[in-house]
């Protein structure tokens, strides 16, 4: 590994910002609480096991069950 990098000539990549994007959601203290204890078992971050379980409902498609 070098002791320095010269970036002077790098370009950004301009799909980056297309990656993810920063929201504010208010969650639940059980919700955030059920992510963390999976987090902590199986070594994902929370919020990426979030990320990845509203990925997995848009790709499926899932509809909310209400109990009306």
């Amino acid at each position: 590994m070098r002791k320095e990098y010269d970036f002077s000539k790098s370009v950004r990549n301009p799909y980056a910002k297309h990656f993810k994007k920063q929201v504010t959601l208010r969650l639940g203290t059980d919700v955030i609480a059920y992510f963390k204890d999976l987090a902590e078992e199986t070594g994902i971050p929370y919020q990426s096991l979030i990320n990845l379980y509203l990925r997995d409902c848009v790709h499926t498609k899932k509809k909310l069950k209400w109990a009306s």
